[in-house]
């Protein structure tokens, strides 16, 4: 944490680091970590990211879902939900967050349909930029909130493509010093669930900053310029989106997602106005790779800020800044 204000590039230079280890080395390393070059990129992520890998029995290993992300990872935790006596509200948006008089808690969240959802605690786990959107007024002043207002999200775009051919890739997550790729994998070599004898690439294209406005067929293009130089001998740009016979790879068809703002940016000097999960206001917590927790701009750091956010709700009870409800109790 120590080197939080330094970047990679600022720390590789400190400690007399040859460039071209940067460039062999650490641009893959950065982009994969969080979407963005060296330059940018705080130190502390690299050393954190280091450390899980030497230090964790299983750190360096790689995993998969073994099919669509809304099948395999969404909807059993929905189930998960449900079956103990939850409910998953679908295509719903929060309007604004209706406080109690002394502005110190949150009384209710009002919905843009008009719908009101009451609760003893409420845990926001929406991205940064948009929980900067929903603050109430009167909490705005507050130096809690205050203090992490220049965190913000990071445009990403994902990628996939259908191939006509089976690629020579390998079982595994790939690493990319591409300017523009980031990390890939032929999703029919590494799961079961999208298993064919031909490719389907999914790869992340950062940083996407400068792209995220453009057309999916200008990506689309420019992605496949980028491909050819991994896959020489299987990928023409050229020809890959044209008619006709050919001994190279052609696309069947493809698939381009933009999210303008995804994880946190991870930038030098942002370690410590990350805000952590218990918050000023009594029945109000947060959850999300931008509060402070060890996997940093992460899934598993996500994952990881809800289980402390869940701590704190329940320390809370324990001292009962909220206080539970009476209600019926589904037990398992």
């Amino acid at each position: 944490e120590e080197q939080d204000s330094l970047s990679v590039t600022e720390w590789m230079k400190k400690q007399n680091v040859p460039d071209r280890v940067n460039d062999e080395v650490f641009i893959a390393m950065s982009k994969a970590l969080n979407f963005c070059d060296p330059d940018e990129l705080s130190m502390t992520v690299v050393l954190t990211a280091l450390n899980r890998f030497l230090q964790e029995r299983h750190g360096s290993k790689m995993a998969f879902l073994d099919g669509p992300p809304n099948e395999r990872l969404c909807q059993p935790m929905v189930d998960y939900v449900e079956a103990r006596g939850g409910q998953v509200l679908m295509n719903q948006r929060i309007k604004e967050f209706s406080l109690a008089e002394d502005n110190k808690s949150v009384q209710k969240l009002v919905l843009t349909d008009g719908t009101e959802v009451e609760g003893d605690a409420y845990i926001s786990t929406v991205p940064v930029d948009i929980l900067k959107l929903l603050l109430p007024d009167p909490w705005k002043g507050m130096q809690y909130f205050q203090s992490f207002d220049s965190l913000e999200g990071i445009p990403v775009i994902n990628i996939h493509i259908w191939f006509d051919k089976k690629l020579s890739t390998v079982d595994h997550l790939l690493f990319s010093r591409s300017p523009l790729l980031s990390v890939y994998a032929d999703m029919s070599t590494t799961c079961k669930g999208y298993a064919d004898d031909k490719s389907m690439l999914e790869l992340v294209f950062a940083p996407a900053k400068e792209w995220i406005g453009r057309s999916d067929q200008d990506i689309i293009d420019v992605t496949m310029e980028e491909l050819e130089k991994l896959f020489p001998d299987e990928i023409r740009a050229a020809e890959a989106q044209q008619e006709g016979p050919s001994k190279y790879a052609k696309i069947k068809k493809y698939h381009v997602v933009k999210t303008p703002r995804s994880v946190y940016k991870a930038v030098a000097g942002t370690g410590d106005i990350r805000p952590t999960q218990k918050t000023p206001i009594d029945n109000f917590f947060l959850a999300g790779c931008f509060t402070k927790q060890k996997y940093l701009a992460s899934m598993e750091g996500a994952l990881f800020s809800g289980k402390l956010a869940a701590e704190q709700v329940t320390l809370a009870h324990q001292r009962k800044t909220i206080a539970a409800k009476e209600r019926e109790i589904i037990n398992n």
